[in-house]
């Protein structure tokens, strides 16, 4: 059997999005950029694409900027920030992704900004006093604090985070990857500036993301080359990526209460049956109120820990140890080592999708129990 629980890695494309974009790639060829009919075809589909994901949204089209990920839309927020709206000092928190905390380090070590990190609990939450004292006593900041962490699960209250960003005339950015599609996000209601998305996180195509850009804030282009994206974005479009986007997006927000409630029973399911089968499991993160798609789990101490996850493999069972852009590599999760986890428990991250079944779960579960017999854990 084969069971596919990486979800939070990357997802499997959607049959409809497979289908939304074959005649793209097949016949809609034209440069976007192009003014005969090849080209303006081209552009019309961007344009709808564009207009889906901002009804989705409830913002205007103009905010919204595609871009060939969530790591770039990042870089974008946090480094034109920085240089065009006079920041200074910027302020994250040690379990953020890579794709920001690397950007901040860099950035802090050439000198360009002073970087604060807020406190964090044992579950991953933020402090907001915290938050209010690093606002109040440093000038005007940007906030850079994802919604839903990639490894863990736990959520920002990002509504509140928002105020308080308000509050000290502060600007925000969320990296929201992990949870868009996922939720319902309307921005209007929110005050935040910058969020992003990777639409193979919800059953879309590699490759293609957007980044919203807040109508009051006005920054200059992260990417160079052409007019592209309004002239926030030099390169020819991704066309057939962009109609993916939107059309998995579209589906996920058709079908999102029904794929909830399915995610999350599947995920307190898993919990439920790996407290029965293995003593001493202990789950990272705030399982009961964080992202209903991840379930990180710290299994106890065993001489397998660190096959653990090719032991998974070898039964057909994918998933990750932490983040999946770290998978392979030899360095700890600096989120698990951030929220204070047992280093001598290995953990490992599954995360599920829409397509993932009951059977599954149990199969995985008698799995893990092989690896991890009773009498071998006292």
């Amino acid at each position: 059997m084969k069971v596919y629980l990486d979800n939070a890695a990357t997802t499997a494309l959607d049959q409809e999005v497979i289908d939304a974009m074959l005649p793209v790639m097949e016949f809609k060829f034209g440069n976007p950029s192009s003014i005969h009919s090849y080209g303006r075809e081209a552009r019309t589909l961007i344009e709808a694409s564009r207009k889906t994901v901002a009804n989705l949204l409830n913002v205007s089209p103009a905010e919204i900027f595609f871009t060939s990920c969530g790591t770039e839309a990042n870089n974008m927020a946090i480094r034109c920030s920085v240089r065009d709206l006079g920041i200074k000092h910027v302020i994250s928190s040690r379990i953020e992704h890579h794709a920001v905390e690397h950007t901040l380090e860099q950035m802090e070590n050439e000198g360009i900004i002073k970087l604060s990190y807020v406190d964090i609990d044992s579950q991953g939450h933020v402090d907001l006093d915290h938050l209010d004292e690093l606002l109040v006593n440093n000038e005007r900041s940007l906030v850079s604090l994802m919604h839903a962490n990639n490894e863990i699960g736990t959520l920002l209250p990002i509504k509140k985070v928002g105020e308080l960003c308000q509050k000290y005339n502060a600007v925000f950015h969320s990296d929201t990857v992990q949870t868009m599609a996922h939720y319902v996000h309307d921005l209007r209601k929110l005050n935040v500036h910058f969020v992003n998305c990777s639409a193979h996180k919800f059953h879309g195509p590699k490759g293609i993301g957007f980044i919203y850009i807040n109508s009051a804030i006005k920054i200059h282009p992260f990417i160079f080359g052409g007019s592209q994206e309004r002239n926030m974005r030099g390169g020819t479009e991704n066309i057939y990526g962009i109609v993916g986007l939107a059309k998995a997006m579209e589906i996920a927000y058709k079908n999102l209460d029904k794929d909830m409630e399915h995610i999350k029973g599947l995920k307190f399911y898993m919990m439920e049956q790996l407290k029965e089968a293995i003593p001493r499991v202990k789950f990272n993160g705030d399982v009961e109120n964080g992202l209903y798609t991840v379930l990180n789990v710290s299994f106890p101490p065993s001489d397998i820990s660190e096959m653990l996850l090719f032991n998974l493999d070898i039964e057909g069972i994918a998933a990750s140890g932490g983040s999946a852009c770290s998978s392979g590599s030899d360095i700890g999760s600096h989120v698990l080592s951030g929220v204070g986890a047992d280093p001598n428990r290995p953990a490992v991250r599954f995360s599920f999708s829409k397509y993932n079944t009951k059977e599954e779960i149990d199969y995985t579960v008698s799995k893990l129990k092989e690896l991890f017999p009773v009498k071998a854990l006292y």
